[in-house]
């Protein structure tokens, strides 16, 4: 047991990403260490079939500077086995969840574990969440008019420069750039395998359902702006059959858990779908047409959420209670 007050555990789940999850080790392992902190990284493999054993039996051994790394395997592919997989072997102060294709910010540990000193009122903490740019991604992606795409396919979560006390009112980040103190793992309980993706399928909100209910216990959540990730750009989720994958698949995960109607169709949504898909056809201008087409999905996405209230076994998995 870890009786240190001042102990990290970056954590990190992945699926078949051996390439993304070197690069984020390599990041981690060059941030600037933060005084009096004990640190690890735990990696929990997700029904992996490529290298990234190997790859990270090679790191255990390699450079004695790195971060302490420990990694175990959890054969159920979703990513909610997985973190559920890493609760019990975790018994540090504070944990961080880093996603296997995010690049951290060269002072994301230190500023992690200063947050943790200057607000020790608070429970759960997040930062920011920023694409990886390098100028290959299409123009439209900068876009800031009308028919910008947001949100886009590449997470991003910025609630500007001036920490903040969220509420879910004003904003429920994702748990990509989430830390918190190691307590609240056991006080709210497993994470949602009915709401986790599986493999790389789209699917999600098992992060959102489970801030949630730990600000219905009590968890206070603070907006923290000097915490950077850069999320990896995938060019291929910039093409138009992703963006309308990814609108669908969203918006279906997080209906359930923000606006509950008991498998209920509002009939505005209705109304919604006719005029974005009449917008849609309609349009000549490229950006129009590819903002309506969006809209449509993200309009097909949410009836089949609130459909799926419905049936028998529901969209929450009976472990969350």
């Amino acid at each position: 047991m870890n009786t240190d007050h001042h102990s990290l555990t970056v954590l990190i789940c992945t699926h078949n990403r051996a390439k993304l999850l070197l690069r984020t080790l390599h990041y981690l392992n060059a941030a600037r260490r933060p005084r009096g902190w004990q640190l690890q990284i735990l990696v929990v493999l997700n029904a992996c079939s490529d290298t990234s054993r190997e790859n990270l039996c090679r790191l255990q051994k390699q450079n004695p500077d790195d971060l302490p790394l420990e990694w175990i395997e959890e054969p159920i592919p979703g990513k909610s086995h997985a973190l559920n997989r890493a609760i019990p072997r975790i018994d540090s102060s504070l944990v961080a969840f880093v996603d296997d294709d995010h690049r951290v910010d060269t002072d994301y540990l230190a500023n992690v574990c200063a947050a943790a000193e200057k607000y020790p009122d608070m429970d759960l903490f997040c930062g920011r969440i920023l694409p990886d740019w390098d100028g290959t991604e299409p123009h439209w992606v900068h876009d800031t008019g009308t028919y910008r795409i947001y949100p886009l396919p590449v997470p991003r979560f910025d609630q500007g420069e001036t920490p903040l006390h969220l509420t879910p009112e004003i904003a429920i980040p994702g748990g990509g750039n989430l830390f918190l103190k190691g307590a609240w793992l056991a006080r709210t309980g497993l994470f949602s395998t009915s709401l986790g993706p599986t493999r790389h399928d789209l699917g999600g909100s098992e992060d959102l359902d489970w801030i949630i209910r730990a600000q219905k216990l009590g968890a206070r959540l603070q907006y923290v702006p000097s915490v950077v990730q850069y999320h990896y750009v995938d060019l291929d989720r910039l093409k138009l059959h992703y963006l309308l994958k990814k609108a669908f698949k969203r918006s279906g995960a997080t209906v359930g858990i923000k606006n509950p109607t008991n498998g209920h169709v509002p009939r505005y949504l209705y109304r919604k779908l006719a005029r974005y898909l009449f917008s849609a056809l309609l349009s000549v201008r490229a950006d129009r047409r590819r903002f309506y087409l969006v809209r449509t999905a993200a309009a097909l996405g949410e009836m089949k959420g609130h459909r799926q209230q419905a049936e028998p076994s529901g969209t929450m998995d009976k472990k969350r209670h």
